[in-house]
């Protein structure tokens, strides 16, 4: 049975399950979720993910959502092209900044965020991008300290790994958010270097099938 993606092709979360699921060379069908139309809030795909989020894997009789709990199912059940080192050091700050970017950086300023923003609190839209700007460039200051310690291709290794996963998608938000990311050297050198892998390309939000950009 073929694996089922319930995604958004902006939604971050989705964007670092898709990258996952590309370089583990996992076929996988993707089943659009328009966040914008409120679909995730239809009783139609809570009755998948009760949460009312995205992503969701569907993998056989596993359903499961939660991006970062997604990786960790994907790196037991599909061990080959392993996204988490097993050294343990190393483990342990893949672990450490995988959270840092997904449960510090991303939450802040995921659409349900931005819209409460502008929608109930009726922040303008320079008020909006502000608030962005602020808390990308807070998180994106830290990780270029943590990460230019570490002279590899990719984020902390010479393979991708879950950081990688994670930071790419927020790179993409920055830039389109024009977030001046002069500063960030070290993170602009991963970017480039993971996206010279055809499993990130596949991921990009605008190869997506559900993309009307």
């Amino acid at each position: 049975m073929t694996v089922q993606l319930y995604s958004y092709f902006r939604s971050s979360a989705s964007y670092r399950v898709r990258i996952a699921l590309h370089l583990k060379k996992i076929p996988f069908q993707t089943v659009s979720v328009d966040l914008r139309k409120n679909e995730q809030g239809s009783a139609n795909y809570t009755s998948v993910n009760p949460q009312g989020l995205v992503p969701t894997l569907v993998d056989g009789d596993m359903t499961l959502s939660q991006s970062l709990v997604i990786l960790e199912y994907l790196e037991t059940r599909y061990p080959t092209v392993p996204l988490l080192p097993i050294d343990g050091k190393l483990m342990w700050k893949v672990k450490e900044l995988t959270q840092f970017i997904a449960c510090d950086i991303h939450p802040i300023n995921n659409l349900r965020v931005l819209k409460y923003l502008t929608e109930t609190l009726e922040a303008t839209s320079n008020a909006k991008d502000a608030w962005y700007h602020h808390w990308i460039k807070e998180g994106f200051d830290i990780l270029e300290k943590e990460l230019a310690r570490f002279r590899t291709p990719f984020a902390l290794s010479d393979t991708p790994s879950w950081v990688d996963l994670c930071l790419i998608p927020q790179m993409y938000n920055a830039h389109r958010f024009k977030i001046d990311l002069s500063k960030h050297p070290r993170l602009c050198a991963i970017e480039a270097h993971c996206l010279t892998l055809d499993a990130f390309q596949k991921a990009l939000p605008e190869h997506q099938d559900d993309c009307d950009l």
